[in-house]
């Protein structure tokens, strides 16, 4: 009963079962369905024991790894990419802070400038009222030096 090729062919499908898993594990990690594949998901989703599958596919857990560590690099840079965002969305709020208070400023300037010139209209017209309407006729120069004044 202890025939080699039996447990050779065994074997194979074995292993083979677990290419598969790990190839669909694979799929599910690149579209979100799972964070990082595990050897207790490989072995549940090939129905191999874990026992089979560290004791005879050990060449497989160098791939398992390989997947998780791409989980974790990608991890990774998305951490980064956030960080990068939030320094940004930083820089960005202290630039609208300043602004803010610029256009505040300008705006004070304005209204102040308004109110200057609004105050000298109003001066202006009240010149205008109290100061005699008497029309004075301007001589020009050759008149003013003929007639000696």
């Amino acid at each position: 009963m202890n025939d080699p090729t039996i447990d050779n062919v065994t074997g194979q499908r074995t292993h083979e079962r677990l290419r598969l898993a790990l190839h669909e594990l694979a799929q599910r990690q690149a579209a979100g369905e799972i964070q990082a594949p595990t050897v207790t998901a490989l072995c549940e989703l090939a129905k191999v024991s874990r026992n089979t599958f560290y004791r005879y596919h050990r060449d497989l857990l160098y791939d398992l790894t390989k997947l998780q560590r791409r989980q974790i690099s990608s991890r990774r840079s998305a951490n980064q990419n956030d960080m990068s965002l939030r320094e940004e969305n930083a820089t960005l709020h202290d630039r609208i802070a300043k602004l803010a208070a610029l256009v505040d400023h300008y705006y004070v300037a304005w209204k102040e400038a308004r109110s200057l010139l609004d105050r000298r209209e109003r001066e202006l017209s009240e010149l205008r009222r109290t100061a005699s309407t008497k029309v004075v006729g301007l001589k020009s120069d050759r008149q003013a030096r003929n007639t000696g004044g």
